[in-house]
Protein backbone atom coordinates (compact mmCIF):
# COMPACT_ATOMS: atom_id res chain seq x y z
CA UNK A 1 0.00 0.00 0.00
CA UNK A 2 1.76 3.30 -0.69
CA UNK A 3 2.47 6.02 1.47
CA UNK A 4 0.60 9.10 0.99
CA UNK A 5 2.33 12.13 2.45
CA UNK A 6 -0.03 14.87 3.94
CA UNK A 7 1.05 18.23 2.75
CA UNK A 8 4.11 19.82 4.34
CA UNK A 9 3.76 22.44 7.08
CA UNK A 10 4.70 25.74 6.85
CA UNK A 11 7.97 26.08 8.28
CA UNK A 12 8.56 27.84 11.42
CA UNK A 13 6.50 29.85 13.56
CA UNK A 14 4.98 33.34 12.58
CA UNK A 15 6.60 35.94 13.33
CA UNK A 16 5.49 38.09 16.48
CA UNK A 17 4.56 41.37 15.96
CA UNK A 18 4.54 41.94 19.59
CA UNK A 19 8.39 40.89 19.78
CA UNK A 20 9.37 43.28 16.54
CA UNK A 21 8.14 46.20 18.46
CA UNK A 22 9.33 45.32 22.01
CA UNK A 23 13.41 45.06 20.07
CA UNK A 24 12.44 48.35 18.17
CA UNK A 25 10.89 50.04 21.62
CA UNK A 26 13.77 49.06 23.38
CA UNK A 27 16.80 49.98 20.64
CA UNK A 28 15.33 53.80 21.11
CA UNK A 29 15.16 53.54 24.60
CA UNK A 30 18.82 52.25 25.38
CA UNK A 31 20.08 54.10 22.16
CA UNK A 32 18.97 57.31 24.08
CA UNK A 33 20.19 56.60 27.45
CA UNK A 34 23.60 54.92 26.51
CA UNK A 35 24.65 56.08 23.45
CA UNK A 36 25.40 54.15 20.18
CA UNK A 37 28.65 52.98 21.14
CA UNK A 38 27.22 51.12 23.65
CA UNK A 39 24.42 49.81 22.52
CA UNK A 40 24.71 46.21 21.89
CA UNK A 41 22.39 42.96 20.51
CA UNK A 42 22.84 42.13 24.40
CA UNK A 43 21.50 44.69 25.65
CA UNK A 44 19.03 45.37 23.89
CA UNK A 45 17.34 41.69 23.94
CA UNK A 46 17.88 42.11 27.74
CA UNK A 47 15.80 45.37 27.73
CA UNK A 48 12.98 43.83 25.47
CA UNK A 49 12.44 40.75 27.44
CA UNK A 50 13.64 38.26 24.47
CA UNK A 51 16.81 35.86 23.50
CA UNK A 52 19.74 37.05 21.39
CA UNK A 53 19.30 35.11 18.89
CA UNK A 54 15.30 36.65 18.60
CA UNK A 55 17.18 39.48 17.46
CA UNK A 56 19.65 38.31 15.38
CA UNK A 57 17.02 36.26 13.39
CA UNK A 58 15.71 40.10 12.19
CA UNK A 59 18.77 42.09 12.34
CA UNK A 60 22.13 41.46 10.79
CA UNK A 61 23.97 43.87 13.12
CA UNK A 62 23.53 46.80 15.25
CA UNK A 63 23.24 49.59 12.44
CA UNK A 64 20.72 47.19 11.16
CA UNK A 65 18.60 47.40 14.30
CA UNK A 66 19.08 51.07 15.20
CA UNK A 67 18.02 51.76 11.55
CA UNK A 68 15.01 49.90 11.74
CA UNK A 69 14.11 51.37 15.39
CA UNK A 70 14.60 54.78 13.42
CA UNK A 71 12.27 54.25 10.86
CA UNK A 72 9.60 52.38 12.86
CA UNK A 73 9.68 55.70 14.71
CA UNK A 74 9.02 58.09 11.83
CA UNK A 75 7.36 56.10 9.53
CA UNK A 76 4.47 58.71 8.45
CA UNK A 77 4.12 60.81 5.01
CA UNK A 78 4.30 64.11 4.12
CA UNK A 79 1.06 65.48 3.26
CA UNK A 80 -0.20 65.53 -0.61
CA UNK A 81 -0.30 69.44 -1.38
CA UNK A 82 -2.48 70.22 -4.28
CA UNK A 83 -3.13 73.60 -3.79
CA UNK A 84 -1.29 75.06 -6.82
CA UNK A 85 0.01 77.57 -4.79
CA UNK A 86 3.17 77.99 -3.65
CA UNK A 87 4.17 79.59 -0.44
CA UNK A 88 1.12 77.42 1.12
CA UNK A 89 2.42 74.04 -0.10
CA UNK A 90 5.78 75.04 1.15
CA UNK A 91 4.39 75.83 4.34
CA UNK A 92 2.13 72.51 4.77
CA UNK A 93 5.30 70.66 3.90
CA UNK A 94 8.01 72.24 5.98
CA UNK A 95 5.30 72.63 9.10
CA UNK A 96 5.06 68.84 8.60
CA UNK A 97 8.67 68.19 8.12
CA UNK A 98 9.13 70.46 11.48
CA UNK A 99 6.60 68.07 13.48
CA UNK A 100 8.43 65.18 12.61
CA UNK A 101 11.90 66.42 13.67
CA UNK A 102 10.72 67.79 16.71
CA UNK A 103 9.16 64.22 17.61
CA UNK A 104 12.28 62.82 17.84
CA UNK A 105 14.23 63.49 21.26
CA UNK A 106 17.06 65.13 21.17
CA UNK A 107 18.85 62.43 23.02
CA UNK A 108 18.50 60.38 19.68
CA UNK A 109 19.47 63.09 17.61
CA UNK A 110 22.41 63.25 19.39
CA UNK A 111 23.07 59.25 19.53
CA UNK A 112 22.80 58.90 16.13
CA UNK A 113 24.83 61.78 14.94
CA UNK A 114 27.88 60.33 17.21
CA UNK A 115 26.90 56.84 15.96
CA UNK A 116 27.51 57.64 12.26
CA UNK A 117 30.91 59.50 12.61
CA UNK A 118 31.91 56.08 14.10
CA UNK A 119 30.28 53.35 12.05
CA UNK A 120 30.22 53.89 8.40
CA UNK A 121 27.56 50.99 8.51
CA UNK A 122 25.56 53.37 10.60
CA UNK A 123 26.03 56.22 8.65
CA UNK A 124 25.46 54.27 5.39
CA UNK A 125 21.80 53.10 6.57
CA UNK A 126 20.81 56.31 8.18
CA UNK A 127 22.02 58.36 4.36
CA UNK A 128 19.54 55.81 2.76
CA UNK A 129 16.78 56.30 5.21
CA UNK A 130 17.44 59.89 4.18
CA UNK A 131 17.17 59.49 0.07
CA UNK A 132 13.69 58.02 1.29
CA UNK A 133 12.67 60.25 3.19
CA UNK A 134 13.72 63.08 0.87
CA UNK A 135 12.11 60.97 -2.13
CA UNK A 136 8.94 61.29 0.11
CA UNK A 137 8.92 65.11 0.50
CA UNK A 138 10.32 66.05 -2.71
CA UNK A 139 7.97 63.24 -5.17
CA UNK A 140 5.18 66.64 -5.31
CA UNK A 141 6.27 69.05 -2.80
CA UNK A 142 5.09 71.88 -4.44
CA UNK A 143 1.01 72.11 -4.78
CA UNK A 144 1.20 71.33 -8.32
CA UNK A 145 3.23 74.41 -9.58
CA UNK A 146 4.82 73.80 -12.47
CA UNK A 147 8.46 72.96 -13.19
CA UNK A 148 9.34 76.07 -15.21
CA UNK A 149 8.27 77.97 -12.56
CA UNK A 150 10.76 76.63 -10.12
CA UNK A 151 14.85 76.69 -10.67
CA UNK A 152 16.29 73.58 -12.03
CA UNK A 153 17.02 71.02 -9.00
CA UNK A 154 14.60 72.87 -6.72
CA UNK A 155 13.13 69.74 -4.97
CA UNK A 156 16.96 68.41 -4.34
CA UNK A 157 17.58 71.92 -2.83
CA UNK A 158 14.33 72.15 -0.40
CA UNK A 159 15.15 68.51 1.17
CA UNK A 160 18.93 69.70 0.91
CA UNK A 161 18.39 73.08 3.07
CA UNK A 162 14.93 72.40 5.15
CA UNK A 163 15.61 69.70 7.33
CA UNK A 164 19.59 71.02 7.96
CA UNK A 165 17.19 74.32 9.04
CA UNK A 166 15.01 72.57 11.45
CA UNK A 167 17.54 70.62 13.08
CA UNK A 168 19.93 73.38 13.74
CA UNK A 169 16.99 75.23 15.38
CA UNK A 170 16.10 72.29 17.40
CA UNK A 171 19.60 71.05 18.28
CA UNK A 172 22.37 73.77 18.28
CA UNK A 173 19.74 77.00 19.13
CA UNK A 174 17.23 74.95 21.60
CA UNK A 175 14.32 76.68 20.07
CA UNK A 176 11.12 75.38 18.37
CA UNK A 177 10.44 75.17 14.68
CA UNK A 178 6.83 77.31 15.54
CA UNK A 179 4.95 79.03 13.08
CA UNK A 180 6.55 81.97 12.77
CA UNK A 181 9.78 79.98 11.93
CA UNK A 182 8.43 77.69 9.53
CA UNK A 183 7.20 81.09 7.71
CA UNK A 184 10.74 82.24 7.92
CA UNK A 185 12.03 79.09 6.17
CA UNK A 186 9.44 79.68 3.36
CA UNK A 187 9.07 83.17 2.80
CA UNK A 188 12.68 83.94 3.49
CA UNK A 189 14.78 81.25 2.09
CA UNK A 190 12.66 78.97 0.10
CA UNK A 191 10.77 81.69 -2.06
CA UNK A 192 13.49 83.82 -3.22
CA UNK A 193 15.72 80.10 -3.78
CA UNK A 194 12.98 78.01 -5.61
CA UNK A 195 10.86 80.38 -7.38
CA UNK A 196 12.84 81.47 -11.15
CA UNK A 197 13.62 84.79 -11.51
Amino acid sequence: MPVTRDAEPARGRPRDVGRDLAILDATLRLLVEVGYDQLSIESVAAEAGVGKPTVYRRYAGKAELVAAAVEHRAASVPPATRTGDLRQALLQTVGWLAEQIAEQEIGLLGALFTGMRSDPDLAAEMRRILRRDEAAMTEHPFGGVQGEHLVPGAAGLFAEIVPALIVHRLVFVGEPSDQSFVEHIVDDILLPLLQRR
